[in-house]
């Protein structure tokens, strides 16, 4: 598979696979599925509450840990200095890892949460930069921070976060967001790319897909990939996990990535970084 070097001068694989709501059994045997398939960027994250069930189907599966991207994110209720280390310790025990590859920050602080946001969301940072240096985690980023997160964070930041994991899809992708974040060197990550699937039955993408005899949702995260971003679409069936690796031969015209940009507003989470715990 191709691969996104980060500005650490680790690299990632261009697309991944999501586990959000993937649990239990259900969960062991999608990421098992996924690694057979020849996925080998799986995603992860502690409020997920998954993290044990992706640590089974990754020691169940039989392709070698030092091939496979493990990525988990620590939860919002535990920013701070002391409340990280002792969350990232507990997310490497339910994985049953030695190391994770990919370490996030779920949601930065905001004012709405916290009295010194910044201060915050900079201890925090402090620590993941001292687990990065204990070689207790490779590669270090965020998600869903904004411009104004991360020039804060670039105040007391050693390390510059190497990927961003936010919301792009079809019909709400952060175009000024995910350019502040290519000038600065930080790799998008896309979650939610086919936007709950309420995207899939836009006449635009369904006639595009038509064109290439591929999916909606094939287009998505071919489109999603030629902006430069690496989507991470979750699935548990095995038809649709086949699917959504299968989207690296062909490509999409500039006119066609044109008319996907402009799309309406659709498959929106509701989700905004200033505004947790409540949705706009």
């Amino acid at each position: 598979m191709e691969k996104v070097l980060l500005n650490d001068e680790n690299s990632l694989p261009a697309l991944g696979f999501g586990t959000y709501q993937a649990t239990e059994e259900e969960g062991t045997r999608a990421v098992q599925m996924a690694l057979d398939n020849g996925y080998r960027l799986i995603d992860s994250a502690a409020k997920y509450e998954n993290e044990v069930a992706v640590g089974k189907g990754i020691k169940k599966s039989e392709v070698d840990r030092s091939e496979i991207i493990v990525t988990t994110k620590l939860w919002r209720d535990q920013l701070g200095y002391k409340t990280a280390k002792a969350a990232f310790e507990t997310s490497l025990q339910k994985l049953n890892l030695e190391y994770i590859d990919l370490y996030l920050i779920h949601w930065p602080a905001n004012e709405k949460n916290y009295d010194n946001w910044q201060q915050t969301n900079a201890d925090t940072w402090r620590a993941l930069e001292e687990l990065q240096e204990d070689g207790k985690i490779r590669s270090i980023g965020v998600s869903n921070f904004w411009p104004e997160h991360l020039d804060a964070l670039f105040q007391t930041a050693r390390v510059k976060p190497a990927v961003n994991q936010i919301e792009f899809h079809p019909g709400y992708w952060q175009p000024e967001l995910t350019q502040f974040c290519q000038e600065h060197g930080i790799v998008i990550e896309a979650w939610s790319p086919l936007g709950k699937g309420e995207v899939l039955d836009h006449a635009v993408l369904t006639e595009i897909a038509k064109n290439h005899q591929k999916s909606a949702a094939q287009v998505c995260l071919r489109w999603i990939m030629q902006h430069g971003a690496i989507p991470i679409p979750k699935s548990t069936s095995p038809k649709r996990i086949q699917e959504n690796i299968d989207v690296f031969d062909f490509e999409l015209s500039n006119e066609e990535m044109a008319q996907i940009d402009v799309l309406p507003q659709m498959g929106f989470s509701g989700e905004l970084p200033n505004h947790w715990p409540d949705k706009v």
